[in-house]
């Protein structure tokens, strides 16, 4: 045990982020709704969710199924895809954040290069250092895989994205009902919802695991 744990970081800032996109093709499909959450000291200060305007936006039937996409609704609310992006990217890149979500490091910094590329913006994966997976502190806390003192925190969770172990399940609704998380199963892929509950998942899981 150290104090140079994050568990022990009040004053550490953090970023939880989440994309719902048109399809699941990382390279095509664009992001229709980015919702983050400014985090401190095991508290939410701040929030934001945005809709995202494509001329050419086309959503398929299964990710409108699984998102529960209302086409009324992103009308009304979508924004300019830049302007969104230069939003998010103000705390990305900043240095002070910590940069958590659910499966972030297999899918969403994809998909958040998609959206820097479409809207002119070069590829910059600079901030991948900082990032820190839920879903690969899940499997470390259920499966009992620490950090190794060799690898860098990148590193140790790239090798987390591959891990599988049968009957071990750690997507966001298990990991909720997990730590007794009170959610509402018919508000998940609503990405301001699960970055809400992602970030109370995440301040349990630095107890958990030691990073």
């Amino acid at each position: 045990m150290t104090n140079n744990l994050l568990r022990y970081k009040k004053d550490q800032k953090y970023i939880v982020f989440d994309y719902e996109t048109e399809g699941l093709n990382l390279y095509y499909s664009k992001p229709f709704q980015l919702s983050f959450v400014i985090a401190q000291n095991k508290k939410i200060i701040k929030k934001v969710d945005n809709y995202i305007d494509w001329p050419d936006f086309k959503i398929s039937d299964e990710a409108a199924r699984v998102t529960k996409f209302n086409v009324n609704a992103y009308n009304s609310l979508k924004k300019n895809a830049k302007e969104v992006l230069n939003e998010f990217d103000r705390y990305l890149y900043d240095p002070q954040y910590m940069i958590v979500g659910h499966n972030i490091a297999n899918y969403d910094v994809y998909i958040h290069n998609t959206h820097r590329r479409l809207t002119g913006q070069a590829t910059d994966y600079s901030y991948m250092d900082r990032i820190l997976d839920t879903n690969c502190l899940a499997k470390s806390y259920k499966c009992d895989i620490p950090k190794d003192v060799n690898d860098s925190l990148l590193q140790w969770q790239q090798k987390l994205i591959s891990f599988r172990k049968k009957g071990v399940k750690t997507n966001q609704a298990a990991m909720l009902k997990e730590f007794n998380i009170d959610f509402d199963p018919d508000k998940l892929h609503n990405s301001l919802y699960d970055v809400e509950k992602n970030a109370e998942m995440f301040f349990q899981l630095l107890w958990k695991v030691e990073v």
